[in-house]
């Protein structure tokens, strides 16, 4: 299965591909889109959409996934992120490609092994279970939220709450090699095995 990460956000909105087959994480792509700082919304959020557009386009993946809204820190910065986050949802329906939302706590628990982590402890797990450095915090996000999207390759539906034990809100198709949800243990442990006895795994 191959999957697409997006953190969306008006000023810079990462991305990242990863795919996840037997029992393996691989990095395909990652990146960051940057709307010009000196544009109007709307222009900042029509690049959002080609931007993004392009990289469906070339990468095909089966599935994506987007964080959450959060709690930010104005009632404008949150209205910023709810339009780039708006514009990135809409650009996958576009396309037909099926989308789930993660919550941020969700993703750092299931990358790092608590709810709680910060950027720096998501990058550098980021880094250790793909071997590649992402262009940036934002891309290193983006590909966090494509890896724990993998935990979740079944057919659940509901709310995701980002307590430990919530539903993701939307079904995915079935992976192309019949991963289930424990195909995300196997291939952080599978990473995790490869850095321990010197190995690169995952490319650039």
């Amino acid at each position: 299965m191959q999957i697409l990460g997006i953190d969306p956000g008006i000023r810079n909105t990462g991305w990242g591909v990863i795919t996840l087959l037997d029992g393996r994480l691989t990095h395909v792509a990652n990146g960051v889109i940057k709307p010009d700082s000196k544009s109007p919304d709307q222009i900042r959020l029509r690049t959002i959409a080609t931007e993004l557009a392009t990289v469906i386009d070339t990468h095909h993946p089966d599935c994506a996934a987007i964080e959450e809204i959060f709690v930010a820190r104005s009632a404008a910065s949150a209205l910023k992120l709810g339009m780039a986050r708006g514009v990135a949802m809409m650009q996958c329906a576009v396309v037909g490609l099926p989308l789930r939302e993660l919550a941020a706590r969700r993703v750092k628990k299931s990358v790092v092994g608590t709810g709680t982590a910060d950027k720096t402890q998501v990058a550098a797990m980021v880094t250790r279970l793909l071997a590649v450095q992402a262009v940036n915090a934002d891309a290193a996000d983006a590909l966090a939220i494509a890896i724990a999207a993998g935990h979740e390759t079944g057919h659940e539906t509901g709310h995701d709450t980002g307590d430990d034990g919530g539903a993701m809100t939307a079904s995915y198709p079935s992976s192309r090699s019949g991963d289930t949800g424990s195909g995300l243990e196997r291939a952080i442990a599978a990473a995790l095995a490869r850095e321990a006895g010197g190995g690169t795994g995952g490319r650039s």
